[in-house]
């Protein structure tokens, strides 16, 4: 007995009682039956206490108990009383028949008990594998759901305190312990789970590490580990401390843990693909950005590149006679091609800012007309306007709460949209406080050919363009748009296009109006 472990002991006493108390019961019940109730042969009383044991105890405490309800009749209700010899021999045949039928009886129900037993312990490991299936579905990522499958694991098992530990670039850490406050304990033997191919159960067998050198940290535990593993890549450890005196793991907790561990491993190396597959899409996407700003920006950058060089080139050539007006008209070719680049680059630094976040606009009360005029008068010569440019803001709307530099931008990129894809159009900018609400309308339109209906909701995208047969040299950037609505936002405005009642399309920016009471609103966009 002193080998035994606690719980072999505790079993071993719950059997004994077992055995002892139901034999005493029932042996009680027999005397009365014979002498009291007058009932000649009351042995077949003893299989209640035959299967009472087994059911309690399992079936070696069945067969103790056949063996002693057979000794107790012959011994005290058997002629002659209190002798182990019978002189009938037909009493002899009714002792055999009760032992047989003792131990027969007692073995079913014992394995009934086991199998009852069985049952209930495997209801119990395919509930813990549900929630260990479910929590991983459920979180966010692997490690999120860490903690609780440790919990579930000791809470489910003898283990004592169980601790998953991850492999990474930068070393081993614990990403889960169900005692994380205490440090964990270290030995130079620990159990390791040894994994079988196909369906052959998984067995523990005791390593030595010579690394770690002295005892155990905490007496009376004994270390097991569990290594966690996709294919061939070593992703973790699951460690798990277990009280001696609870024995080895059962087949029950080894097969539960072995589950577990193949569960978070998969996991984790979904997560590990999952994050392949995202990185390599955000470097697809920045490859399909860069390819589409070079394409975008290499047709813009060339063509007045060409026409500043050619008109510088010819200013340099000392073989032509320029008049004064020639030499006046490529003086202002170079002037204007080279504002055209200066436009080009500022709208890819503002794009820059605006997705950076690092856009910083000043909000002061304007009068509309008066930006609207001057911004309208900068643009004429910049972009040789083919068509006319009809204004119709009046000056008495509410005063808008704008940023000047900024608005100043939104009105040259619509005008100039308008220009480079309705060539020859008349363009349209009115403004009008919006009945019952709190900001002012403007809208710049033109009455060239329009957009399809499918490409409105996407011309505020980057790098966004409407193809068109014949459009030439006029292809653009696909930015000035993105910028309008980036700039309005950046002010507290909104943006949205529409067919134009002159036939071609319409931008309308919302503009908060200024209350009486504004002054300087300084608004920063992003950290």
């Amino acid at each position: 007995m002193d080998r035994l472990t606690p719980t072999q002991r505790r079993r071993a006493l719950v059997a004994s009682l077992a055995v002892v108390g139901s034999l005493a019961i029932t042996t009680l019940a027999v005397a009365v039956l014979e002498t009291v109730a007058g009932i000649p042969n009351a042995s077949a009383t003893y299989l209640l206490a035959v299967v009472f044991a087994a059911v309690v105890a399992g079936p070696a405490a069945g067969v103790v108990a056949s063996l002693g309800a057979f000794v107790l009749y012959d011994f005290l209700f058997t002629v002659p009383v209190h002798r182990l010899d019978v002189e009938d021999p037909g009493e002899w045949l009714t002792l055999l028949l009760l032992l047989f039928v003792a131990v027969v009886v007692g073995q079913l129900a014992a394995v009934q008990r086991d199998r009852a037993e069985a049952a209930v312990r495997r209801e119990r490991e395919a509930r813990s594998l549900f929630h260990v299936s479910r929590t991983l579905a459920a979180a966010g990522s692997t490690e999120d759901a860490l903690g609780d499958i440790v919990q579930t694991v000791r809470d489910e098992t003898e283990f004592s305190r169980v601790r998953i530990v991850l492999h990474g670039a930068g070393g081993d850490r614990a990403a889960a312990d169900t005692d994380a406050a205490t440090p964990f304990p270290a030995g130079s033997v620990s159990a390791v789970l040894q994994r079988r191919a196909g369906d052959e159960p998984a067995e523990w067998m005791l390593v030595h590490d010579r690394s770690v050198a002295g005892a155990r940290s905490r007496r009376g535990d004994a270390l097991h580990r569990v290594t966690i593993e996709a294919g061939r890549r070593r992703l973790g450890t699951l460690w798990a401390t277990r009280p001696s005196s609870a024995g080895p793991p059962a087949v029950e907790e080894t097969r539960l843990l072995a589950a577990v561990v193949d569960q978070v491993a998969q996991s984790l190396e979904r997560d590990r693909l999952a994050a392949e597959a995202t990185a390599a899409e955000v470097a697809r996407r920045g490859d399909a950005l860069k390819s589409a700003l070079l394409d975008a920006v290499s047709h813009d950058l060339r063509t007045p590149l060409a026409s500043i060089r050619a008109a510088a080139g010819g200013l340099m050539d000392d073989q032509i006679e320029w008049a004064d007006d020639e030499r006046r008209a490529a003086a202002e070719t170079i002037d204007r091609e080279a504002q055209r680049l200066s436009r080009l680059v500022a709208n890819l630094l503002e794009l820059g800012r605006i997705e950076g976040g690092a856009l910083h606009a000043v909000l002061e009360p304007y009068v509309l007309s008066d930006a609207v005029a001057d911004s309208v008068a900068r643009l004429r010569p910049v972009l040789d306007l083919d068509g006319v440019i009809d204004i119709d803001v009046p000056d008495d709307l509410p005063a808008v709460l704008v940023d000047a530099v900024l608005l100043d931008q939104i009105v040259a990129n619509l005008v100039e949209n308008a220009a480079r894809h309705a060539p020859g159009s008349a363009i349209g900018v009115r403004a009008r406080a919006r009945p019952g609400g709190d900001d002012v309308r403007l809208t710049v339109e033109d009455s060239g050919s329009g957009v399809p209906d499918t490409a409105l909701p996407h011309l505020f995208e980057k790098f966004f363009r409407v193809r068109r047969s014949g459009e030439g040299a006029r292809r653009g950037t696909g930015i000035g748009l993105a910028i309008v609505r980036g700039l309005a936002e950046a002010m507290g405005g909104r943006v949205a296009a529409r067919r134009s009642t002159r036939g071609g399309l319409a931008i309308d920016v919302d503009l908060p109006i200024a209350t009486p009471a504004a002054s300087t609103v300084d608004r920063s966009i992003g950290a």
